[in-house]
């Protein structure tokens, strides 16, 4: 996608805390930053998002919020991977792009990804430009992320990050009026741990009720139990010499919690590392796991995953290292069936050990609760798999390759980092058109998941086609 060159323009909106001056460019209107909950420092701090205070005057709009405190990525990863750092307390901000002549039009809930503990609205590959240009409300937030955001203490709610991002949900649908859009229009879109809170928001009653569409993008669909999401942040109590307490946790300064977390995190691996930061299911705030919830909703899903998601964490050289003996060692671990073991080496006869395990964690992870809820819905769910494989380190069609495409900002740093200077320019504006349409009408373009199970297959020649690797996800139940 070109970015436009002629120059911004002032644009003013006035919302319910008061008036915004954005910008305008090309028929297209942008307003940053704006806090759709109060700043969550001080008292604030581990407590439920609370209501931005009014301002005076007109708020200057044209520049992103602070992103949320996290550590950067490391290793390998972090040669693909990178994130903004905006310094500033106001992280709990929205970004709108919007037509020009925008009214009454389909509205997108953007939820960025980063494993519940990096990541942030301001990445350029998730522009919300080409949205805008094609009709579409667009909408990013921050929220929470890590210890801030996802910690189980005594003395503090569950899940703040997904109370962040409904409480950005229940913003969206009492102002995007102001800015063109139609509150009864309401997709959710999210990648990764985004489309885990996606998710999660449905399985919400309250949150549920705003939403019209749903776009999972390679989520993880299950919350755990309290205990089982409490070992991050119980693991850096331990660290720190403090007890896991809301009281304990506010009054260590966030860097030192981040540090903690980053030193337990040392040396870990994909296969044997840190405990991660997880969603619990919770009667205040989550009251079921989203895979139980998403069966039974009347509302349009498209969700999908890329064939070799693992690949973005596992290098080729950490892929040679993982020998016959480890790989089935880490499958008695995950208990994964031997049956699914040999599926994948019956539809990849010749992939290595490592691939073979790796494929399993893809297939495990994502695809087969993915194809679960298709299989278990009446209302419409639209499958699909992003397949093209990039030429960059032996990635292929890893782990938010899709991102670029699905955004239609190739360009970009990352997505080059990602895809490399030659992605097909036509897959990303076939797909981007896809998304877009479903926003719009709740129809991709190809047929619901049925008993045929046809899937989307986005590659070099897009096409659709009953699901690949079928015997993988029906040996995982």
């Amino acid at each position: 996608m070109e970015m436009p060159d002629s120059p911004p323009l002032p644009v003013d909106v006035t919302i319910g805390a008061g008036a915004l001056r954005g910008t305008q460019t090309d028929g297209i209107s942008r307003f940053l930053g704006i806090p759709y909950a109060a700043a969550p420092v001080g008292e604030r701090r581990f407590r439920a998002p609370a209501a931005p205070t009014a301002w005076s005057g007109v708020r200057d709009a044209s520049e992103f919020g602070a992103t949320a405190p996290q550590s950067p990525y490391g290793g390998p990863i972090g040669q693909l991977l990178s994130c903004p750092v905006i310094d500033g307390d106001d992280i709990l901000t929205a970004n709108v792009w919007s037509p020009a002549d925008a009214a009454a039009s389909p509205v997108v809930l953007w939820i960025h990804g980063g494993a519940l503990e990096r990541g942030a609205a301001a990445e350029p590959t998730y522009d919300g430009t080409a949205f805008a240009r094609d009709g579409v409300v667009f909408v990013s937030v921050n929220y929470r992320l890590g210890v801030e955001g996802f910690s189980v203490l005594e003395g503090a709610p569950l899940n703040l990050g997904l109370l962040d991002v409904a409480r950005a949900l229940e913003w969206v649908h009492a102002e995007i009026g102001a800015f063109g859009g139609d509150p009864a229009r309401i997709t959710l879109m999210g990648e990764s741990a985004g489309g885990a809170l996606v998710a999660a928001l449905l399985a919400r009653p309250t949150s549920r009720a705003l939403v019209a569409g749903a776009i999972i993008q390679s989520g993880p669909l299950e919350a755990t139990s309290p205990q089982k999401a409490r070992r991050a942040s119980d693991a850096i109590a331990r660290r720190l010499g403090i007890p896991p307490t809301r009281d304990a946790f506010a009054a260590r300064a966030t860097a030192d919690l981040l540090q903690a977390r980053s030193q337990i995190a040392a040396g870990s691996s994909p296969l044997r590392g840190a405990p991660g930061f997880a969603l619990a299911v919770d009667a205040e705030t989550l009251p079921t796991s989203p895979e139980v919830a998403l069966a039974d909703l009347d509302l349009p899903i498209l969700i999908g995953t890329n064939t070799d998601e693992y690949r973005l964490w596992l290098t080729p050289d950490a892929l040679a290292e993982i020998s016959p003996a480890k790989a089935w060692l880490a499958r008695r671990a995950l208990r994964t069936p031997e049956r699914a073991a040999r599926a994948v080496r019956t539809a990849l006869p010749d992939a290595s050990a490592g691939e073979v395990l790796g494929q399993l964690l893809t297939e495990r992870l994502l695809r087969a609760p993915a194809t679960r809820i298709a299989r278990a819905r009446k209302a419409p769910t639209y499958l699909y798999e992003f397949a093209w494989e990039s030429p960059v380190r032996g990635l292929r069609a890893a782990h938010a390759l899709e991102l670029g495409f699905v955004f239609d900002t190739l360009n970009t740093d990352q997505a080059v980092k990602l895809a490399g200077h030659d992605a097909p320019a036509d897959l990303a504006r076939d797909m981007h058109r896809a998304w877009v349409s479903f926003i719009a009408t709740g129809d991709p373009g190809w047929p619901a998941f049925d008993a045929e199970r046809m899937t989307q297959i986005w590659d070099a020649a897009p096409r659709v086609a009953p699901q690949r690797r079928a015997a993988v996800v029906d040996a995982l139940g």
